[in-house]
């Protein structure tokens, strides 16, 4: 059985690197491209897995090429993917990622696909009952996501929310969150706090927690990570690596964060793991995989 269930999406990532990010009308030649695994609850099942945890992925794909792709590189990866709905109406969600190879910075279109159509119906409680953390993003309908929530909660397990892409939540979400996990754009737009630095992250923070959050985690890219609880704050700089592609970073930190909870770590230390993997996941190209083996850290 799984310590770890995680909802969100599957995408194919089809990854573009280049000089330069394109704007629009501007056509430019690329260096490389590559075509993997994607979206943010198959890139942080990916980490945990990867890093000797044992997790559930419940999703949906299509019936298609890039849901056998999904299916074979979850598989690769040992994790359980028998929660999976398979759809014969919807196709497997792709994403197209151009990158900036100079910074690693990059602009990314999403297009979900199957699970956009995930109904709380097909959804499975049952791994989720039996877990001890349930970790979720916004990429899933809402009201799936909040009766996921709701089930693990009622079930005594500890409630991780990444919310992305940010979007206008009920109260009631807030109230079930152990950790909330925004990047720095993400804490912005639920706060109205423009982020710059470590003062105004804290600032950010503090309007976070006073929605009913219990544990506030802000992962500030280049710049670090900063977390309170309202008792403790604790802010860790961003280790030195080259970056070649960020895509996937945040999914990193939330993989890695998640199992080192489970195992028990103090929270500075689960932040410092997790702040290593992210960084280490940002010198390869793409996002699953790109996530960190055990033995590399």
């Amino acid at each position: 059985m799984s310590d770890i269930t995680i909802l969100g999406i599957f995408v194919a990532d089809i990854s573009f690197l280049g000089d330069k990010i394109p704007v629009s009308g501007e056509t430019i030649l690329g260096d490389d491209y590559n075509i993997g695994p994607g979206g943010k609850g198959c890139n942080q099942a990916i980490a945990i897995s990867r890093l000797g945890g044992k997790v559930n992925f419940i999703s949906k794909l299509g019936r298609d090429e890039y849901g056998e792709l999904a299916l074979s590189k979850l598989r690769k990866d040992n994790i359980d993917t028998s929660d999976i709905v398979i759809s014969e109406n919807h196709k497997t969600g792709v994403a197209g990622i151009h990158i900036d190879r100079n910074t690693g910075k990059n602009a990314i279109t999403v297009i979900r696909g199957a699970p956009s159509s995930l109904k709380v119906k097909e959804i499975n409680i049952d791994k989720i009952k039996k877990s001890k953390v349930f970790l979720t993003q916004l990429e899933v309908p809402l009201d799936v996501t909040l009766h996921c929530l709701k089930v693990a909660k009622d079930n005594g397990l500890t409630n991780i929310l990444n919310p992305a892409p940010a979007c206008e939540l009920k109260k009631e979400f807030f109230e079930l969150v152990d950790y909330f996990t925004p990047n720095e754009t993400e804490a912005e737009f639920y706060s109205g706090v423009k982020i710059n630095n470590e003062i105004d992250a804290k600032k950010s923070a503090n309007k976070l927690l006073k929605m009913g959050i219990k544990n506030v985690i802000i992962t500030l890219g280049e710049k670090g990570v900063f977390f309170s609880n309202g008792n403790e704050e604790i802010y860790i700089k961003a280790i030195q690596a080259k970056a070649i592609d960020t895509t996937g970073a945040g999914d990193a930190f939330n993989g890695s964060f998640t199992l080192a909870l489970v195992k028990g770590k103090k929270i500075r230390e689960c932040l410092e793991f997790a702040n290593k993997v992210a960084g280490l996941s940002t010198t390869r190209l793409g996002a699953g995989d790109s996530m960190p083996i055990l033995k590399e850290l």
